[in-house]
């Protein structure tokens, strides 16, 4: 197995702020690959290598947004190596028809809709379905980002790098809706970082984030918790207690 550590930056972007920092990125990423392949521990360790692979945007003021709940235990160490403020954006995955775990679309928190159209018309979903599959995941964004971040107001990220992270990525339907909620609050520059994808779940972010990191492409990919030996599910009480961490860490002036 070959691998290769893997960063785009738009092809064609102009006036690229991340230019003169690829060398820094590739010298930040080749050690993760020494071994010519990988397994996290868990998602802190996933968290500290992708912290590696950030490094260049420690200066730039960054904000951090993870996706609930595993991609919390992510961000957080990311948020730590950054000196970054940790928040969350909650999307959630529409099911497929007789099939939970196949996405066919994602809903965000700004009640935004992300749909695989081609996968609805091959699956012949319909609109009766649709709708009534929105509707019950809305249901539970909204319980979510109460529980997470009570009547706060939103960050403010106009003009700022805003970085969105998760475990991993599947289908990249959620990580799309996430994107969409976030470039919709104006920040100046978007990152997503995902310890791991298929390559062509990395392909279909091209277009939705101004950089994508993405530490490992593996070329056969059934489900991100076959690259985690300890990948066991997150609990809200540890997503609240992250983000409270985070938060005071900078009030108290640990975080820098």
């Amino acid at each position: 197995m070959f691998l290769l550590p893997f960063s785009l930056f738009p092809h064609n972007a102009k006036d690229n702020p991340c230019d003169s920092w690829k060398d820094e990125r590739s010298a930040a990423l080749s050690p993760l690959y020494r071994w010519g392949a990988m397994l996290f521990r868990d998602r802190r360790e996933a968290g500290e290598q992708l912290s590696a692979a950030l490094r260049v945007y420690r200066d730039r003021r960054p904000h951090v947004l993870a996706i609930p709940r595993g991609g919390v235990l992510v961000g957080y160490e990311v948020a730590v190596a950054l000196r970054a403020p940790l928040d969350v954006v909650v999307p959630r995955k529409l099911r497929a028809p007789g099939n939970p775990e196949l996405a066919i679309g994602a809903v965000a928190h700004d009640g935004s809709v992300y749909l695989d159209e081609a996968l609805v018309a091959a699956l012949r979903v319909t609109d009766d379905y649709l709708q009534a599959e929105i509707a019950e995941q809305s249901v539970e964004v909204k319980r979510r980002m109460l529980l997470y971040r009570g009547d706060r107001p939103p960050p403010s990220l106009s003009g700022m790098v805003a970085v969105v992270v998760d475990d991993g990525i599947a289908t990249g339907s959620t990580m799309i809706a996430a994107l969409r909620a976030v470039r919709a609050m104006r920040p100046a520059w978007l990152v997503v970082a995902i310890p791991v994808a298929p390559a062509d779940g990395v392909h279909r972010l091209h277009a939705e984030a101004d950089d994508v990191v993405c530490l490992y492409r593996p070329p056969v990919f059934y489900a991100v918790g076959q690259f985690y030996e300890n990948f066991a599910q997150t609990t809200d009480e540890e997503v609240v207690a992250l983000l409270r961490r985070r938060e005071a860490e900078l009030e108290g002036g640990t975080g820098d």
